[in-house]
């Protein structure tokens, strides 16, 4: 699903990518990332504020600076945040204008799948291999996405982490993790990545509302691909994501999810407690 990460499958990751939706890099209205960026360099210019400037109160360099005002770069939502704090008149324009620019990160077959988990007050992910990208570290994510040798490496890891806001928003998704105690083991950017992402899976396996349950390698399942369901609060159904080669695929069909479902249920029994969880990583992040 992270292919959604449900964390897409490994080949679904990798083909992340930044696609130009125009041919035109000049005019503001040609793609979002275009246009967020004149809006930075109007404001700039008008105020008299230099790059440096404008770097050093966003906390970053300056060529982040110039490849955002260019349309080069997918902007964190960091900087967003400064922008509207050093642009007295900007009225939350630039924060307002950040989720249609780091969409744009997303291929266009992923982003239905990305608005569907912004609103999702619970998100369930089966993992075979890999952490999901909804709960990937920073370095763990640039590991992974590095390996597909992609152009835009910063602007994948960018979206990637900006997908886990839906963890630390004012009403936070509940997360429920079933991992392979493989995926745990597999050694993604070296030991001190590893030992990074395993913290923060610890953490996130401490918190009162999510669950996570780590699946012995031994214990055989019999399901090759890794899955996510995504529920909603409105009353809305729930929705599937697979992940696959070239590109995972939602499912919506209610016998679908009721399938979905009813596998989860199944790969949840079959793992361990969730209150074993945390001696399992502590374990594993013992042998690191």
């Amino acid at each position: 699903m992270d292919n959604i990460n449900c964390p897409m499958s490994i080949g679904s990751w990798f083909e992340l990518s930044v696609e130009a939706e125009a041919d035109d890099h000049t005019d503001p209205a040609a793609s979002p990332l275009l246009h967020f960026g004149a809006e930075v360099r109007l404001e700039r210019e008008r105020l008299g504020i230099s790059r440096h400037e404008l770097a050093d109160k966003a906390a970053c360099s300056y060529s982040l600076v110039a490849k955002i005002e260019c349309g080069d770069r997918v902007p964190p939502r960091e900087f967003a945040e400064a922008c509207d704090r050093l642009f007295p008149h900007s009225g939350g324009r630039f924060v307002r204008l950040w989720p249609l620019a780091v969409r744009y990160a997303f291929p266009p077959w992923f982003r239905a799948y990305v608005e569907l988990e912004t609103k999702a007050t619970a998100v369930r992910f089966f993992s075979l291999s890999l952490l999901p990208g909804l709960v990937q570290t920073e370095d763990y994510a640039r590991a992974v996405l590095r390996t597909g040798r992609p152009a835009n490496l910063d602007d994948l890891v960018t979206a990637r982490m900006a997908r886990q806001r839906i963890l630390t928003r004012e009403q936070p998704a509940r997360v429920w993790l079933v991992v392979s105690a493989t995926a745990l083991r597999t050694e993604v950017g070296g030991p001190g990545v590893m030992r990074g992402q395993l913290k923060r899976l610890r953490e996130l396996a401490e918190v009162p509302t999510n669950r996570v349950q780590i699946l012995d390698d031994k214990e055989h399942h019999g399901f090759h691909s890794p899955f996510g369901l995504l529920s909603f609060a409105d009353g809305a159904s729930d929705v599937v994501h697979v992940d696959g080669y070239p590109r995972g695929y939602l499912l919506a069909e209610q016998a679908d999810v009721a399938r979905a479902r009813d596998a989860y249920d199944l790969l949840t029994a079959m793992a361990c407690s969730p209150h074993k969880s945390p001696g399992l990583i502590d374990s594993i992040m013992r042998d690191l």
